[in-house]
């Protein structure tokens, strides 16, 4: 068994995901490689999502790491380099170096005197909507998920524990005119015009800052996209927007709904709807993680999979060693010191509950 001290070549595991293309709906190589080097067998397997657990026969607290194999579209960045202690390419921060930590925190765990049973499930499809999310069906089949005092999603956080997330909110506001030709206006009703009067007031509609547990979250509604007009001599007759409603995790689904409907008015109609997180505090087993690394506490200020796991009930938070102002970017890239700094408090964490 490798020394306590011992950190293994995270560069080297991350740079070998990083050269896996495994963009979204094509992660099925990345698959591969997840079973192929994970030391033991799943516990679930369905081809495409892989649970692994750890567990003692004097049953102890269950931690889950969970982190997602798939990117985005490359942007001419894999294969990828490992240059300066730095990893670059496709996926390096987002999350591929995150599952690059579970790995080897794997292989260290099966061989170590551990303070608790540890879970590790990699999934698909993070990067695209919930109407593929393969979670739902995970949790279906694999009721231990339920039993976890803490789940851990390594999504790349720079190294804070991030705690919660927003609510991630998305509808169709459609504006109604009458078409005519456009050198006649006065004969039509422009819905271009009635969208441009209908939205000023959401255009200008400041942050709205929460403050829960002492993090501040900020609740935003932004209009994302607009679609109106069928030919440049036509006085449009219908515009659709669609807006966005990033809330805050002191309102429930139904609540976002009824504010919106408060900004927008009533006919706004909405797509999809994924809850917040609750904030995650409180647990002596977050508290365990938090002096560990030496945590900042932060407020994750976007939407991410642990909405999934809070909706059960479960503790669920953010800690990774990406660097988010590098995710989904041209020039992705990680340092090896921040996946051994994330390594290495796992690994004390894992190892010492007090």
């Amino acid at each position: 068994m490798p020394g306590h001290d011992h950190i293994p070549d995270l560069g080297a595991r991350t740079l070998a995901l990083v050269d896996i293309p495994s963009e979204s709906l094509h992660e099925h190589e990345a698959y591969e490689y997840v079973k192929r080097v994970m030391p033991f067998a799943p516990s679930f397997d369905d081809g495409e999502s892989l649970l692994y657990l750890l567990q003692s026969e004097r049953p102890r607290p269950l931690v889950l790491l969970a982190g997602h194999t798939d990117t985005v579209p490359a942007q001419d960045n894999i294969p990828g380099h490992i240059e300066d202690g730095v990893v670059y390419g496709l996926g390096s921060t987002d999350m591929k170096g995150g599952l690059a930590v579970m790995i080897e925190i794997a292989d260290w765990a099966l061989g170590a005197d551990r303070a608790y049973d540890i879970g590790f499930l990699f999934f698909p499809r993070e990067e695209l909507g919930a109407d593929v999310n393969p979670l739902p069906a995970v949790f279906a089949k694999n009721p231990v998920i339920d039993t976890a005092a803490l789940v851990i999603c390594l999504e790349p956080t720079d190294n804070s524990l991030q705690l919660g997330c927003l609510g991630n909110l998305n509808a169709r506001l459609v504006f109604e005119g009458k078409a005519a030709h456009s050198a006649r206006p006065w004969q039509g009703e422009n819905a271009i015009a009635k969208a441009c009067a209908g939205l000023a007031d959401i255009l200008a509609l400041e942050p709205r800052d929460v403050v829960i547990d002492g993090l501040l979250f900020r609740e935003v509604l932004s209009v994302t996209q607009i679609h109106g007009g069928s030919a440049s001599n036509v006085i449009p007759a219908r515009v659709e927007c669609t807006l966005n409603f990033r809330y805050a995790p002191n309102r429930t689904p139904e609540e976002a709904v009824a504010r919106l409907r408060e900004l927008a008015g009533p006919t706004v109609e909405v797509l999809h709807n994924s809850p917040a997180a609750h904030v995650a505090q409180g647990s002596p087993v977050l508290d365990a993680l938090r002096r560990a690394g030496d945590f900042e506490l932060q407020p994750k200020q976007a939407w991410t999979n642990v909405a999934d796991f809070a909706a059960r009930g479960l503790d669920a938070v953010n800690l990774g060693p990406g660097a988010t102002k590098y995710a989904h970017k041209a020039d992705e890239q990680i340092s090896i010191a921040a996946l051994e700094e994330t390594y290495l408090a796992l690994k004390r964490f894992l190892s010492d509950a007090t």
